[in-house]
């Protein structure tokens, strides 16, 4: 059974917190209310959500849970009430990962657990975000709506990742390739020089070039363990340094910095961060826990910390756009787009604006990068290729030379 943490009052109006084990949150307020204390928050354990996320949302695909969120919203739209749509997308779903997460969730609920209290025990299938939204959606009477735009969400998170990774696969596949052929020709090619060249570095008139070749050579066929034992360990090192807090504000910092790959990482931390703050503030979610939660969703801790002091700002009644111009991590247009969208009151439309058009300048930049990296890594190969060649061609000029 889960565990529950809960603050509730008792009959002599102290406070108590604690955690306790039931099956769902409405037997947690039964077993309190026998105790004798009137539960004030009921909230399921951080600990066992993990763990259960872990559990049922490794394998589930976002494609399938946006489907599931167009479908459920369909069918209660349909006037299906929501255990039968439950059971009806558990049955159907092509997912068996999602099928456990569904069959769990219709549980719950058929328990008395509120919908969003139900997705909560599956963060790695339904994040904060969504659980947020469908909160709000069943207190206000909109669940429907909210359900469609997750999904609508979501089809365009993973549309824009699939367009980034399409456009990166040509790229990548030339870095391989490359990396490939040099090793081949350092391993298996260029050794095969060496007895030729025998005499001419028996007479110290090995060319310079050719000489470093050749000992390049030998280094990756006597040390290749070496080199890649160096190269695991210092991914290994390089990754648990990012993940320290230290490591991962130098190593966030830089990725928003670097040449062309910069502004697309900027771009795309932004407008996730813009459609979601927009998403939520469209259903009702107030500002503050929007903030909270969008601030997260830029996958970025320098600009995750920019929001967050932002926020400190609206707390204190002062408009989101100043500290976010202060910041220096958003566009000016942006900027000027949200103030005056707070001075109308037209904040949540404009920021999903605001995230479309970001999107578009982000694509365009993405297919000038490739179109520059492309013919980049190109002349790299050559000057790689190149070089070998002539390392290899300069002894033999120089043997037909003596020869003539």
């Amino acid at each position: 059974m889960p565990d529950f943490t809960y603050e509730a009052l008792a009959r002599t109006g102290a406070r108590s917190t604690g955690t306790l084990t039931a099956n769902s949150e409405r037997e947690a307020a039964h077993i309190l209310d026998g105790r004798g204390l009137f539960p004030l928050k009921i909230a399921m354990a951080k600990t066992q959500a993990t763990s259960l996320g872990g559990l049922f949302g490794s394998r589930v695909k976002a494609r399938h849970v946006a489907t599931m969120y167009s479908q459920l919203a369909d069918l209660l739209h349909s006037g299906v009430p929501l255990l039968r749509s439950l059971e009806i997308l558990e049955r159907q779903s092509s997912s068996r990962a999602l099928q456990s997460v569904l069959r769990d969730v219709r549980a719950r609920v058929a328990d008395g657990t509120g919908l969003a209290q139900a997705m909560a025990f599956h963060p790695k299938v339904f994040n904060e975000l969504a659980v947020s939204m469908v909160r709000a959606g069943q207190e206000g009477g909109f669940l429907e709506d909210v359900l469609k735009r997750i999904s609508s969400f979501v089809e365009h998170q993973e549309d824009l990742k699939a367009k980034v990774v399409g456009s990166l696969a040509y790229p990548v596949f030339l870095a391989v390739a490359g990396f490939v052929v040099v090793t081949v020709l350092m391993v298996f090619f260029v050794p095969n020089f060496e007895k030729v060249f025998e005499k001419l570095k028996e007479k110290g008139e090995m060319p310079t070039l050719t000489q470093w070749l050749m000992s390049f050579s030998h280094f990756i066929q006597s040390k290749w363990w070496i080199l890649s034992v160096l190269a695991v360990t210092g991914f290994l090192l390089f990754r648990r340094w990012v993940r320290t807090p230290g490591g991962r504000l130098v190593a966030d910092r830089i990725r928003i910095k670097l040449p062309l790959f910069g502004p697309i990482f900027l771009g795309l931390a932004l407008s996730r961060f813009c459609r979601i703050l927009g998403t939520m503030l469209l259903n009702g979610i107030p500002i503050l826990k929007a903030l909270n939660i969008a601030k997260d969703s830029t996958g970025n801790k320098i600009l995750a910390d920019a929001i967050e002091k932002s926020a400190e700002n609206v707390t204190a009644g002062q408009k989101l756009a100043d500290p976010l111009r202060k910041s220096g991590y958003f566009p000016a247009d942006v900027v000027e787009m949200i103030t005056i969208a707070e001075e109308a009151n037209s904040l949540e439309k404009v920021l999903v604006d605001i995230a479309d058009g970001l999107d578009k300048r982000t694509a365009r930049r993405l297919d000038l990068m490739v179109r520059l990296l492309e013919p980049l890594m190109l002349l790299v190969m050559a000057v790689i290729v190149g070089t070998i060649a002539a390392g290899l061609l300069l002894p033999v000029f120089k043997i037909s030379s003596a020869v003539g």
